[in-house]
């Protein structure tokens, strides 16, 4: 996309609906396949390689996965997102009303604060589901894509309270209180995880997570199968898009992976990944159906695809920061607990992460 925009700058401009490029035609229609094949690899492999006992998969592998995962996503969100929709809503093309504000910085703060309320108010609606249960648990604790951190001021398992001046009565209310507690932690959808305090890990705030998350990756797969299926400069595009999209695929599935579900929503995983890895290969397919018409430097696909980098950006920011990096480290006991060869290695991984698909934006 990268290499498009700065030959659109070279060349006269294109306004109109026009084409894209045309050659390559053949490996164009090859590229929905492989790429359907990477993307689908990058997802499921953590879903199934977590599900299929006999392989044997290193819980090593699940948690390299995981973090260098949390790298790619938030390196897609700032390098292969925001600053795609920048350029896109400043382009030449546009009406000059475009450069009199920071649009595509103002669409991705909307979005941000737009997901903020959602979760907060999901989580507000779950909280007082479960009080009208009579079940009590810690405000503040939230467990999202599966994950098992929490923050917040929580109580420990199995904590025993005692008083030099408390009498028999008491110590019976007390132990009936820790008995209720032991029961409402075997309620569904609550668990009661050890050193973690109660968390609200409710079916519908895990898949509101990752769905959210999902959704931002999907805007931007679509919108790049598009532009790979007309792009001029389409065999170095490619084969960036084939790592971007295996690599991407593996930060979603980590998290489809790690979603603790009861059997009824088994599914959910695997639809997940399935569903990201069709996305780019239909982008394909839907441009090279339109490539005689469609024109990705035109106003119209300028502005669409300015918007929706712009949302998807916010989408991404949101997700990889509070829910990735903030709930996997500040808010995780164990990371903050750990040694600190554990924590150097986490993030060494996210790192890696955030540094490979940040040097695919030089060319994507």
């Amino acid at each position: 996309m990268r290499a498009h925009r700065l030959a659109r700058r070279d060349d006269a401009l294109n306004c109109g609906s026009g084409g894209g490029a045309d050659t390559f035609f053949g490996l164009r229609v090859a590229s929905v396949f492989i790429i359907l094949i990477g993307s689908m690899s990058g997802a499921l492999f953590p879903v199934l390689a977590r599900r299929i006992r006999w392989l044997n998969v290193p819980t090593a592998v699940f948690d390299f996965a995981k973090y260098f995962g949390s790298g790619v996503i938030i390196a897609t969100a700032f390098i292969h997102l925001l600053d795609p929709a920048i350029d896109e809503l400043s382009s030449d093309c546009l009406d000059p009303a475009w450069l009199e504000y920071p649009y595509a910085l103002a669409f991705a703060l909307l979005s941000i604060f737009a997901i903020f309320i959602v979760e907060i108010v999901a989580f507000r609606w779950g909280s007082a589901k479960l009080a009208k249960l009579g079940i009590s648990h810690d405000p503040h604790g939230h467990a999202a894509g599966g994950s098992h951190a929490a923050h917040g001021p929580e109580m420990e398992k199995n904590k025993v309270v005692t008083a030099p001046d408390m009498d028999n009565v008491d110590q019976e209310k007390l132990q009936s209180s820790r008995d209720e507690e032991s029961a409402a932690s075997q309620q569904p959808h609550l668990h009661l995880h050890e050193d973690h305090g109660f968390v609200v890990d409710s079916n519908m705030t895990q898949i509101l997570g990752v769905a959210i998350l999902e959704f931002g990756v999907l805007l931007h797969s679509l919108l790049i199968g598009l532009t790979l299926a007309v792009d001029p400069d389409f065999k170095v595009l490619f084969v960036v898009i084939i790592f971007h999209q295996t690599f991407e695929g593996l930060g979603v599935g980590s998290r489809l992976a790690y979603m603790d579900l009861p059997r009824k929503y088994s599914y959910v995983p695997i639809l997940g990944a399935m569903l990201y890895g069709i996305t780019t290969p239909l982008g394909v397919a839907v441009g090279l159906g339109v490539r005689s018409s469609y024109n990705p430097g035109s106003t119209t696909a300028s502005i669409v695809s300015g918007v929706l980098d712009s949302i998807s950006a916010g989408i991404l920011i949101y997700t990889g920061l509070v829910e990735l990096l903030a709930h996997e480290f500040l808010f995780n006991k164990e990371m903050i607990n750990g040694s600190n060869k554990k924590l150097l290695y986490a993030i060494s991984c996210m790192m890696l992460g955030c540094g490979l698909m940040a040097l695919l934006g030089k060319w994507a």
